[in-house]
């Protein structure tokens, strides 16, 4: 498959990348004011290596940008195999922290190729409901497109990796959805999904059993552990009120009874330094974000380049609902950073993948006028 594509920058979305770029100097902004004063994180420098990832990914959203995103439905396969070959390699070679292998150590920087899966699965996905939009939407066109994910999916699994596995899986349904998934065929999922975690329970790591419990019966008393995190961060949010305690001024970030406050929890921390205002402030250019990703999907000169979008669209959206949803005590802790917000260089740089492609949908959605 041959690609040919001009480029039209009059069509670059200005307005998704420089909302992008806000959240991203504000996340950094806030590492900051997280870390600030703990003598341990600040020899880690991830106040400076968070912009060293915002500086390659500003490049990756160029060179992505500039790429035909047409090119990707050509190496389809090789993209799928290779990155479960990648899964396969960290899972007997890879970095074991916090009780899970996840992440390449390269002696400067912890590279987790799941991050970078969950942007081929949308692509592979994509291609795989392009080439068969014209079948019947039949139980088999769905087994198909299951059993593509759980190729990738089986590997982040065995790490373990629930939240990013649920990520994927959440992934494949948007994109099944979007692509006609009958009625009938939802209210079996709708079943599967009530049953799947019940029965998959005693499956789960133990430190993933223990977030669940810890999320049904909270210990008000605990002193360390999920809960404690759980309910300093209810306790930072409260005690922001309308305009917060004030940029490096909130107790409960700079004297660190809020933990991972850098990361899982810098919701909790915004909330709590810059009150309501500015976590409202915080979201609504979160949301915007999502809204361009959208209408990137409904301007999209075809079901391709619609399906990239929409599936990045999902994934910003459905990660930021639950980061936000464990920092409301909502849902059991997850992991799963805040997109452009958090720190994490591999979940960084995913994310701007993802909107580098989006802006290689918006480029191309119409003919080059001559």
């Amino acid at each position: 498959m041959q690609i040919k594509s001009k480029i039209n920058w009059r069509h670059f979305d200005f307005w998704l990348l420089g909302s992008v770029a806000l959240l991203v100097i504000f996340g950094i902004t806030m590492v900051r004011s997280a870390v600030a004063g703990n003598i341990e994180l600040e020899e880690l420098n991830l106040v400076n290596r968070q912009l060293i990832f915002a500086a390659v990914g500003t490049v990756i959203v160029i060179i992505v940008t500039a790429i035909d995103y047409r090119f990707w439905s050509s190496i389809s396969r090789p993209l799928y195999f290779g990155t479960i070959i990648v899964l396969a390699v960290l899972f007997f070679i890879g970095a074991a922290l916090f009780g899970s292998a996840r992440w390449f150590d390269t002696g400067v920087i912890l590279i987790q190729p799941s991050e970078l899966a969950k942007i081929v699965l949308i692509l592979v996905l994509a291609d795989y409901f392009t080439r068969t939009q014209g079948r019947t939407k039949d139980l088999y066109w769905v087994f198909r497109s299951f059993i593509m994910t759980l190729g990738m999916v089986i590997w982040i699994l065995l790490q373990p990796n629930l939240s990013t596995s649920i990520v994927m899986f959440v992934l494949w349904f948007a994109l099944l959805w979007a692509s006609g998934l009958r009625l009938r065929h939802l209210f079996l999922f709708i079943a599967l999904g009530i049953i799947t975690p019940i029965a998959g329970f005693p499956l789960m790591a133990d430190y993933q059993q223990r977030r669940i419990l810890n999320f049904l019966f909270q210990d008000p008393n605990a002193r360390f552990g999920e809960s404690y995190n759980i309910q300093q961060a209810l306790i930072s949010i409260g005690s922001g009120g309308l305009l917060g305690q004030g940029y490096g001024q909130g107790p409960q970030v700079q004297l660190r009874f809020l933990k991972i406050r850098w990361s899982d929890f810098i919701f909790s921390a915004t909330a709590h330094e810059l009150g309501f205002i500015g976590t409202l402030l915080m979201l609504l250019v979160l949301l915007f974000v999502i809204y361009r990703c959208l209408r990137a999907a409904r301007l999209a000169r075809d079901t391709y380049g619609a399906l990239i979008a929409y599936g990045v669209a999902t994934m910003i959206a459905f990660q930021s609902i639950v980061n936000i949803g464990v920092n409301l005590n909502m849902m059991p802790a997850t992991g799963l950073t805040l997109p452009f917000v958090s720190y994490g260089g591999s979940s960084l740089l995913s994310a701007l993948t993802g909107i580098g492609l989006v802006q290689s949908v918006m480029l191309r959605h119409r003919a080059i006028e001559l």
